[in-house]
C-alpha cells in the first residue's frame, strides 16, 4: 500500500511538472535572448508588462512606444518584458542575435528581451504563456496575435490582458499601470 501511495504521489508531482504550468509566474524558467537561464523572479515587487513581440508585423512599430513607456516608468517600479514569437504569420523568423540587432538599431530597445518561444496553445506552448492564458491566472484566453500585453501586479498576479490594438501609450494601458503601481 505504501508503494502504491508513493507511486501515486510521484505521478501527481510529475504530471504537474510536465504540464508546464507553475503555481507562480515567478517559478517559470525562462532564458534571456542571450541564452542565459532566467525567470521573472528578479521582478518580484515590480509591475511587469509581458509582451509577445515580432520584428516583421504591422504592430512592430509598437516597440517605439513600449521603449518610451519603459524609460518613463522603469524608475517607478515597472518592467517591460519582450518575448519574441514566430507563431503568427512567421513574423519573427530571426535568430536571437538578429532580433537583438533589429531591436537595438531600429528602436533602441533597452527593456529585457527573452528567448523566442511559442505562445499559442498546444504542446509547444511555453509554460509562461500557458500560465498567462490559463484559468489559474484569472484572465483565461489565448494570445490572439503579436504584441498582446499581459499586466502583472507587484505580487505576480495577472491583472489584465490587452490585445494588440491597445497601443502602449494608450490611456487604457497607462491607467492600468498607474493603478497597479498605486496598489499595496
Amino acid at each position: 500500500m505504501k508503494k502504491l501511495s508513493l507511486a501515486v504521489s510521484l505521478s501527481v508531482v510529475l504530471l504537474g511538472a510536465l504540464s508546464g504550468v507553475a503555481g507562480s509566474v515567478y517559478d517559470i524558467p525562462l532564458k534571456t535572448l542571450d541564452g542565459k537561464d532566467s525567470s521573472l523572479a528578479p521582478y518580484k515587487g515590480k509591475v511587469v508588462l509581458v509582451v509577445n513581440v515580432a520584428s516583421k508585423c504591422g504592430y512592430t512599430r509598437q516597440y517605439e512606444p513600449l521603449e518610451k513607456l519603459y524609460r518613463e516608468y522603469k524608475d517607478k517600479g515597472v518592467v517591460i518584458v519582450g518575448v519574441p514569437s514566430n507563431d503568427f504569420g512567421a513574423q519573427e523568423p530571426g535568430s536571437a542575435s538578429e532580433i537583438r540587432e533589429f531591436c537595438s538599431s531600429k528602436f533602441d530597445v533597452t527593456f529585457p528581451l527573452y528567448e523566442k518561444v511559442s505562445v499559442k496553445p498546444g504542446p509547444k506552448q511555453h509554460p509562461l504563456y500557458a500560465w498567462l492564458t490559463g484559468k489559474e491566472a484569472g484572465h483565461p484566453g489565448p494570445v490572439t496575435w503579436n504584441f498582446n500585453k499581459f499586466l502583472l501586479a507587484k505580487d505576480g498576479k495577472l491583472l489584465a490582458h490587452f490585445e494588440s490594438k491597445v497601443e502602449p501609450d494608450s490611456t487604457e494601458l497607462r491607467q492600468a499601470i498607474d493603478r497597479a503601481l498605486a496598489a499595496k
